[in-house]
Parts: C-alpha cells; sequence; structure tokens
C-alpha cells in the first residue's frame, strides 16, 4: 500500500517540518493546502521554495487541496483556478482537487448537471495546458451539489475528459453518501480518515468528527480500501482527517504509524 499525508494531518506544523515528518515516517508523496493560514501557501511562500523543500527530502506533491466551489463558474474562480492551477505547475504538483459547492445552493436537478460540465469545460484546456491533473471530490453532505461520484463520471466522460480529470474517494464522504459504486479505475486519489464517536449520527457527522484510522472505526476504511484494491486501485491513501484532537496531538508521527500499522494489518 502506499500512504500520503494531507497537510490537514498537522495543519500547525510549518511546511518544512511537515515534509520532515512525512520523510521519517517513510511516505514519499504529500498533498499540500491553499487554506491554512499563517502557513504555505497562505503565508506567501512561492512555488519555487516549496518544490526545492520537496525535492531536497524526496517527497512528491502529489496535489493542492483545493480549488473550493469549482462548479461555481465566474470570472473571479477562473481567475483563482489559474492562479492555483500555475502555483500547482510551479512547485511541482502533480494534480488539484476540485471541491464542489457546499452551502445548500446549486443543488436543483438539471442545473447541477449543467454547471458540473461548464465547470469541467472551463478547467480542461487550464489543465492540460499545465499538465496537471484535475482531482474532483464529491463530498457527501446532504446540502452538497455534486455528492455522487456517478455523476461526476458521467460529466467527466460528457466533456471527453477522462485523460484530464480523475476522482477523489474520500472514505468519510463516500460513507456519508451511500453511493455503493467505487469507480477504480477512474479514482485518482483516496482519502483516508475514521470517525470513532459512538454517539453521532451519521446525517450529523462533519469533518470535526474525522480521526486517524483505527479499530473503532465507524466508516470501514477496512473494507473501502480492500474493496479498492481489489478492484484495480493502486493509487495512494493520503490520510485526512480534520479533527481538532488530531492536531492537538504532541506525537503526530507516532499516532500517524500506528494508524499505518493498523491498516497495513488488517487490510
Amino acid at each position: 500500500m502506499k500512504f500520503a499525508l494531507n497537510h490537514m494531518t498537522a495543519p500547525s506544523m510549518p511546511i518544512a517540518d511537515f515534509l520532515d515528518l512525512a520523510r521519517s515516517l517513510g511516505i514519499p508523496a504529500v498533498e499540500i493546502r491553499n487554506d491554512l493560514a499563517g502557513n504555505a501557501i497562505l503565508d506567501g511562500t512561492t512555488p519555487e521554495d516549496i518544490r526545492k523543500l520537496a525535492e531536497d527530502r524526496c517527497i512528491e506533491i502529489i496535489s493542492i487541496n483545493a480549488l473550493q466551489r469549482f462548479n461555481e463558474w465566474t470570472e473571479a474562480r477562473a481567475r483563482e483556478a489559474d492562479e492555483l492551477i500555475a502555483y500547482a505547475r510551479d512547485c511541482g504538483a502533480k494534480a488539484l482537487v476540485l471541491v464542489p459547492k457546499n452551502d445548500g445552493t446549486g443543488r436543483e436537478d438539471g442545473d447541477r448537471q449543467r454547471n458540473l460540465r461548464e465547470a469541467l469545460s472551463a478547467l480542461k484546456p487550464l489543465l492540460q495546458e499545465a499538465g496537471i491533473t484535475g482531482l474532483v471530490e464529491p463530498l457527501g453532505f446532504a446540502i452538497c451539489s455534486l455528492s455522487s461520484k456517478q455523476e461526476a463520471a458521467e460529466a467527466i466522460g460528457a466533456v471527453d475528459g477522462t485523460g484530464v480529470f480523475k476522482l477523489v474517494h474520500d472514505t468519510f464522504h463516500h460513507h456519508l453518501a451511500g453511493e455503493p459504486a467505487l469507480f477504480p479505475a477512474m479514482t485518482g486519489l483516496v482519502h483516508i480518515s475514521g470517525v470513532t464517536d459512538p454517539a453521532v449520527s451519521v446525517a450529523d457527522l462533519r469533518d470535526s468528527h474525522r480521526v486517524l484510522v483505527d479499530g473503532d472505526d465507524r466508516l470501514d476504511n477496512v473494507g473501502q480500501i480492500r474493496a479498492l484494491r481489489a478492484a484495480g486501485y493502486s493509487g495512494p491513501l493520503s490520510f485526512e482527517p480534520f479533527a481538532p484532537s488530531v492536531d492537538a496531538l504532541t506525537d503526530p508521527r507516532a499516532a500517524v504509524r500506528e494508524s499505518i500499522d493498523y491498516i497495513r494489518a488488517a487490510v
């Protein structure tokens, strides 16, 4: 199994220390983020600096996470996409994660599909020119404008974007969406996180419940990973916990190592 670290695993850690964390775990791939205040990318760190930090540690940057509200295509979104795609290209990132609107709007049947296709059509030439993959990440929340991987896959096909776009399988969102199809051939990245709180209902699950995967996981990460691997997925499994308790860990290296060991043994 190939593992990766999303910077959300240790969001308070400066980028150089985060890359050192990955290296110390023997993890050769990371996702950097553009939503961590006081950290790269928002702190003004140049893409060239990011590239050098990663290359010096033999770390591959598999994605920048993320272009938010990508399926609401506006002039402002186009400018943001241009900037992030250029940053991804210059820092050596292989992909840009594309996250849909998640505020209860844009969910109407017909409009939803049309908005998605419009955004993919606009993004396609920008990504192609830069040699960057667009990773479409459906979210399982009831208020999300794109919850279905089936719908995302159909839209990618409709814009002839198979060579440009891939899907993100997020184990948390896959569980919330309740959509059984996996689409392993179209999957470019898997995000893994667990939920261990026994009291919260599925409908009330939020990012703040997402922790590292262990034996108390309610999302069946192990079953999802087994199914994806059996169906042919061989790409990275990227840790993406959001719970404040993970950020507060005094020894994130030991915690991630424990989770890796659990997953390897269970899968």
